[in-house]
């Protein structure tokens, strides 16, 4: 059987700290942000299982989240959305189409999140540990902020002139 291929991650982990630096005694901000959860995931009535699920986010790609599912076999399911989806589903219904997000409790779970996701290839329901989804989405953003991430993407005027066809 081929090694799991979540026990390692795909570069080695980072946490944003205020001042950065990646452990070795040096200053430099790190570049990415993941934690491996194990997700609950609904497979029929009454039937729930696990996966594993690596969060990763990229300080060069602010916008966006991607959530790897490992599958149980020799492949990996990529999910990519936007950080503010999921910062928004933490709190209320958010997303539409293939990917939705909202808070949940659970008696026997405590404070969750809910991700609903849908291709052409099949839908899931899934439940992660809403403190432990915040606590690291809270990471990114100590890494990249709010404001910071505005800045890194096309202004207005750029878009309208890319939409124009200039």
């Amino acid at each position: 059987m081929p090694p799991d291929p979540l026990s390692a991650a795909s570069s080695p982990p980072l946490a944003a700290t205020p001042t950065g630096g990646d452990g070795d005694g040096s200053t430099a901000a790190p570049a990415a942000v993941e934690e491996v959860l194990t997700l609950r995931i609904s497979l029929g009535e009454e039937v729930v299982g696990e996966v594993r699920t690596r969060f990763r986010f990229d300080a060069a790609r602010p916008y966006e989240v991607v959530l790897t599912f490992h599958l149980g076999r020799s492949d990996e399911a990529d999910w990519v959305f936007s950080r503010e989806l999921l910062r928004d589903g933490l709190h209320t219904l958010s997303g539409q189409g293939d990917v939705k997000l909202w808070p949940a409790y659970c008696p026997c779970h405590g404070s969750t999140l809910h991700l609903a996701l849908e291709s052409p290839h099949g839908s899931a329901l899934l439940e992660a540990s809403k403190p432990r989804v915040r606590a690291w989405l809270d990471r990114t953003y100590a890494l990249v902020s709010v404001e910071a991430e505005r800045a890194c993407g096309p202004t207005d005027d750029q878009l309208a002139a890319l939409l124009a066809g200039g």
